[in-house]
C-alpha cells in the first residue's frame, strides 16, 4: 500500500530505484476508491472514458465539461495517488487554451495533466509547467489523432518514426514534463527511450521494458467485454459476472409464487 500522497517526485523516484510504476484509469468515485485501495500510485482519467463509459466512438468526441465531470467524481474519493487527467481533443491548441483548460482540469481536482504530442506541443507543455501544473506527456499512438491517421498504429518501425519518438521524448523531458506514456511503440524503441530520459516511461502496448505500465481498468477487468485490445489479457470478466448476476435475479422474479 501506498503510505503517503504520492507525488510526480516520487514517480521519478520510483524510477530511480528500479521500481515499476503500476498505473491505471478510473472515471467514477468507486473505481478510484477501488484502485487506491489496491496501492496504484498513479491514477489517469483518462479521456479513454468517451468509449468505456460515454459509448463514444473514439476520444475525439469527449469535452471538456465531461471531463470535469469524470474528474469531480474520481477526486472525491480522495487518492493517496498522484491523480492525472487528459487535456481532451482540440484543448490544447495553443498555450492559452493549454493553460486555461489545465487549470478548469486542476479546479475540478486533478493534481497533473496530460496531453499527447511531443515537440509540436512544446510551448503548450511550457506553459503548463510554467503555472506550477505538473505535466504527463504522451507519445507514440496518439488516440486524438486517429481520424487524421486512418486508424490506431503501432509506432518505431521505421527509422525516421524511431528518431522522432526519441527527439520528442527528450524535448518533453526538457521542457518539464514528469513522465511519459508511451503507447503502440515498439518495445526495442520503447527500451530505448526509456533508458534516454531520467523521468518515467509509462507504457501501455509497448513491452515489458518501460519504468510502468497503464491500462484502461475496464479491460484489465473485463469491464467492457465488447472490445479487449490484443495486448490485454483481463484478469477478471466483471461483464460476463454481471450478465449472469442479473439474469439469475431476474429468473428468481419469474418463479410462481406460492399459493398461501
Amino acid at each position: 500500500m501506498v503510505a503517503a500522497k504520492v507525488t510526480p517526485a516520487d514517480l521519478r523516484a520510483m524510477k530511480s530505484r528500479g521500481e515499476l510504476i503500476p498505473s491505471l484509469t478510473a472515471y467514477d468515485y468507486p473505481l478510484a476508491k477501488l484502485l487506491d485501495e489496491a496501492g496504484i500510485p498513479l491514477i489517469l482519467v483518462g479521456d479513454s472514458l468517451g468509449m468505456v463509459v460515454l459509448g463514444y466512438p473514439d476520444t475525439t468526441h469527449v469535452t471538456m465539461a465531461e471531463m470535469e465531470h469524470h474528474v469531480r467524481a474520481v477526486a472525491r474519493a480522495r487518492p493517496r495517488a498522484l491523480l492525472a487527467a487528459d487535456l481532451p481533443y482540440h484543448s490544447y491548441e495553443n498555450p492559452r487554451s493549454a493553460l486555461e483548460n489545465s487549470q478548469r482540469l486542476v479546479a475540478a481536482g486533478a493534481e497533473a495533466v496530460k496531453a499527447e504530442g511531443g515537440r509540436s506541443i512544446l510551448e503548450q507543455v511550457r506553459a503548463i509547467v510554467g503555472a506550477g501544473i505538473p505535466f504527463l506527456g504522451h507519445l507514440g499512438m496518439l488516440p486524438q489523432s486517429v481520424l487524421e491517421e486512418g486508424g490506431y498504429h503501432i509506432k518505431g518501425r521505421q527509422d525516421a518514426e524511431r528518431a522522432a519518438l526519441l527527439a520528442d521524448a527528450k524535448a518533453l523531458e526538457e521542457a518539464g514534463a514528469f513522465g511519459i506514456v508511451l503507447e503502440l511503440v515498439t518495445p526495442p524503441v520503447a527500451r530505448e527511450i526509456s533508458q534516454s530520459i531520467s523521468i518515467p516511461t509509462i507504457g501501455i502496448g509497448s513491452g515489458p521494458d518501460c519504468d510502468g505500465q497503464i491500462l484502461v481498468t475496464p479491460d484489465l477487468v473485463g469491464g467492457f467485454p465488447w472490445f479487449t485490445p490484443k495486448f490485454v489479457k483481463p484478469r477478471i470478466h466483471t461483464g460476463d459476472d454481471i450478465r449472469a448476476a442479473v439474469a439469475e435475479w431476474s429468473q428468481t422474479l419469474l418463479k410462481p409464487k406460492s399459493s398461501p
